[in-house]
């Protein structure tokens, strides 16, 4: 652990133009930023003019195609969809057995009194970050910043939480708040990270600093980690040395707040509580997922984070993988964090994550049939289940997009060729159109109750049934449009656009 006068680190920057002392030569019409301007008219609007055109092609083609072309159409999409309903529910069922060991694992700490195993003075060393940019997270850092400092139950000699920012301008007097943590919380640590643009510099920038930590700890700066939460993570490592990632559990917990929240909210329990465990049981690897994620420091030093990439955690992760790390997910890791409250926000968000999903799946993909080759895990090689797991990740989920709306733009062009004129023409149209798709419909949708039924019975105290029944009603809609998100982030992995959009935070 550093010394408590180090704990501050502050680096001064020179100070920015207000306003109105902007120099006269930057208020001129310049050629160059006009270019600039025009480019990135064209960078923002390129993509959507390639998902209108894919939708508006692709309808086209289906009201000339002939009928017994269409069917084939038609089965195939049928297939390829029930197939990923098969797989998503096959997750949900092997997620059933850590969810019982977690809640057993709960069971036998209450009977001892909740004394965990490992001795306070035998503990890991905990680097704990709070990652944070300023301009959009500058009215909940402090406060999560007193919540970890306060709450979080864990040795103090034996922690350390970190809060690391970037801001492009001086913001006071939250700055100088913040860099007077110390004097009252001896294990805060407060960095300004120079030069910082992203997520990722503001990582690596912690580091290069030799901290004497044998664990990192990585939050954003909207969570609130659940205070027995790093503890339970430092004993997973206590009791498999093997051990290199403890991915927690995320829970949305302003679901209430209008109902978009309330649908991310049942997503995010249907993905971190059962997805995430069920994929690594059945696959045999699990994902660091950007944030309530716990990495040894020494393998996370020596990985660092791309920043070229727009998902800097799934490629750390995937990186981790592909040498032989493992990550395990553990449901008692728990951290709370914000959903996005508006549309706008929820778009941005997803689009970056599905572009650099995209990113990910392109410089990964080699993993499904090359050697993994590593010094530190000489006897390591993957087995057809984890290239076959790698393979449904990165190839057949991001395929997925393109079933999902071919199968809606082909519904969507029976209804204008021959427009239904009652209710039972149009279910027949959408669902009925050929008898083989009746049975691969029921069994779609059976495969999605069962889902829900799984997600229902470890959900979050934030959510209630009424919305998980809400969820699976909205769930076809909500379904095309995370599809038309996975599209336009391809979209813009194809023109290359790299503007970095952080989520609003209030």
């Amino acid at each position: 652990m550093t010394d408590t006068k180090e704990s501050t680190i502050e680096i001064r920057e020179p100070p920015l133009y207000a306003p109105n002392e902007i120099p006269a030569v930057s208020k001129r019409w310049i050629p160059g930023n006009a270019a600039k301007m025009v480019s990135a008219f064209i960078s923002n609007w390129t993509p959507f003019g390639l998902v209108a055109s894919y939708f508006i092609f692709s309808t086209c083609l289906y009201t000339y195609c002939s009928e017994s072309l269409v069917a084939i159409f038609w089965f195939i999409y049928m297939c390829t969809n029930f197939y990923i309903a098969g797989a998503t529910v096959l997750e949900a069922f092997m997620s059933i057995t850590p969810c019982r060991e977690a809640r057993k694992t709960v069971t036998q700490a209450e009977e001892r009194g909740w004394l965990f195993p490992t001795a306070h003075d035998q503990l890991l060393v905990l680097d704990l970050l709070i990652v944070a940019y300023l301009p959009n997270e500058q009215d909940i850092i402090m406060d999560r910043a007193l919540y970890a400092l306060e709450q979080i139950d864990y040795p103090s000699d034996k922690i350390r939480i970190n809060i690391l920012y970037n801001t492009p301008r001086s913001i006071e007097p939250l700055e100088t708040e913040l860099h007077q943590l110390p004097l009252t919380y001896p294990h805060a640590r407060v960095i300004k990270v120079p030069k910082s643009t992203s997520k990722a510099d503001n990582l690596n920038y912690f580091f290069a600093l030799d901290t004497g930590s044998d664990l990192i700890a990585i939050y954003d700066c909207d969570h609130y980690p659940h205070p027995n939460g790093p503890r339970w993570a430092v004993e997973r490592f206590m009791a498999d040395q093997e051990i290199d990632v403890v991915q927690g559990r995320c829970i949305v917990f302003n679901a209430d707040e209008n109902l978009l929240t309330s649908m991310i909210a049942v997503e995010f329990d249907k993905i971190y509580a059962v997805s995430h465990p069920g994929r690594a049981t059945m696959w045999g690897f699990g994902l660091f997922c950007g944030s309530n994620g716990y990495w040894r420091t020494s393998l996370l030093r020596e990985l660092k984070m791309d920043g070229d990439m727009l998902t800097e955690d799934i490629d750390s992760a995937l990186r981790a993988f592909s040498r032989g790390s493992k990550t395990v997910h553990d449901l008692n890791v728990t951290s709370y964090e914000l959903a996005p409250t508006t549309f706008a926000a929820f778009w941005k968000q997803r689009l970056r994550w599905a572009q650099g999903w995209a990113q990910a799946s392109l410089k990964h993909l080699k993993m499904v049939y090359n050697k993994p080759h590593d010094p530190l895990h000489t006897n390591y090689n993957r087995n057809f289940s984890a290239r076959f797991g790698v393979l449904s990740l990165l190839v057949i989920r991001e395929a997925s997009y393109y079933l999902v709306t071919q199968y809606f733009v082909l519904t969507l062009s029976f209804v204008l060729i021959k427009f239904p004129t009652s209710g039972k023409e149009l279910w027949k149209f959408v669902y009925f159109q050929y008898p083989v798709s009746q049975w691969l419909f029921l069994i779609s949708i059976i495969c999605l109750v069962a889902t829900l039924w799984i997600t229902n019975q470890v959900k979050s105290e934030f959510i209630s049934r009424k919305m998980i029944i809400i969820f699976a009603i909205q769930y076809p809609v909500y379904l095309v449009l995370m599809a038309t998100m996975g599209l336009y982030g391809h979209a813009r992995q194809i023109v290359k656009y790299s503007s970095w959009n952080p989520t609003a935070r209030s």
